[in-house]
C-alpha cells in the first residue's frame, strides 16, 4: 500500500512578521520630499480690507475669458506688466514733508499712483474661463516686479541682492549667528517693500 502523505503546512506567521519588519524598513529609510510652493502669504479676506484702500493705492490687473490682461483699464502684453507694476509700487506719491513720505522711492511720485509702498496693494482678478498658465504669468511678473525692487535695496544697504541672502539663508551649512544676521537684513527689506497681493473671488461673467 502507498502511503498517503499530508501536504505540508506553511507557518504563514513568519511571514507576516517579515511583511511587517520590512514595512518599517521602507519607513525609516524612504525620505519624503515636500513641493516647493509659492513663496506667498494666503491674501486678505476682501471684505475686511476693501474699504481702508484708496484707489490710488489699488493696482488692478484682471484676465478675462478670453485670456487677455488688463492693467488699469488698458489692455497690456504680460511682457509689459512687470514695469507698470514696479512704477506702481515704487511711486512714492507723498510729497516730502509729509508723513509717510519715502524717501528711498525712485518713481515719479504722481498724485494719481501709490502713496507708499507699505499702502501699494495689487489685485488680480480673473475670469471663470481664464487660462491657468496665464493666471500664473501674471503671478510671476508681479512677483517679479517686487523682487527686483527688494533686490535693488538690498544691493544698496548691504552689497547683495535679496534673492542671494534669501538663498544663504536657508543653507543648512551656514551658523546659527549668521542665520540671525539675515534674518535681520531679510525683514528690513521686506518691510521696505512688502508684497501686498490682492486675489478676490472669481468673476463669472
Amino acid at each position: 500500500m502507498k502511503n498517503h502523505r499530508s501536504p505540508q503546512e506553511v507557518n504563514a506567521g513568519s511571514m507576516a512578521d517579515i511583511a511587517f519588519l520590512l514595512l518599517i524598513f521602507f519607513l525609516v529609510t524612504t525620505s519624503i520630499e515636500n513641493d516647493a510652493g509659492l513663496n506667498r502669504l494666503m491674501p486678505p479676506e476682501v471684505n475686511d480690507v476693501i474699504f481702508d484702500i484708496k484707489e490710488r493705492n489699488l493696482f488692478e490687473i484682471s484676465i478675462n475669458n478670453a485670456d487677455l490682461i488688463m492693467a488699469e483699464d488698458d489692455i497690456i502684453d504680460s511682457k509689459n506688466l512687470r514695469d507698470k507694476v514696479i512704477a506702481f509700487i515704487d511711486n512714492g506719491g507723498i510729497s516730502n514733508g509729509n508723513e509717510g513720505f519715502c524717501v528711498y522711492c525712485k518713481g515719479n511720485r504722481l498724485a494719481n499712483s501709490s502713496e507708499n509702498p507699505d499702502k501699494a496693494i495689487v489685485s488680480i482678478k480673473t475670469q471663470r474661463n481664464s487660462s491657468y498658465p496665464v493666471y500664473v504669468a501674471v503671478q510671476n511678473e508681479v512677483l517679479g516686479a517686487y523682487n527686483f525692487l527688494r533686490n535693488r535695496e538690498s544691493l544698496r544697504l548691504f552689497n547683495t541682492t535679496y534673492e542671494a541672502m534669501s538663498t544663504q539663508y536657508y543653507n543648512d551649512e551656514i551658523s546659527e549667528n549668521q542665520k540671525i544676521k539675515l534674518k535681520e537684513r531679510l525683514e528690513i527689506i521686506r518691510a521696505l517693500y512688502p508684497q501686498k497681493i490682492l486675489e478676490p473671488e472669481t468673476v463669472n461673467n
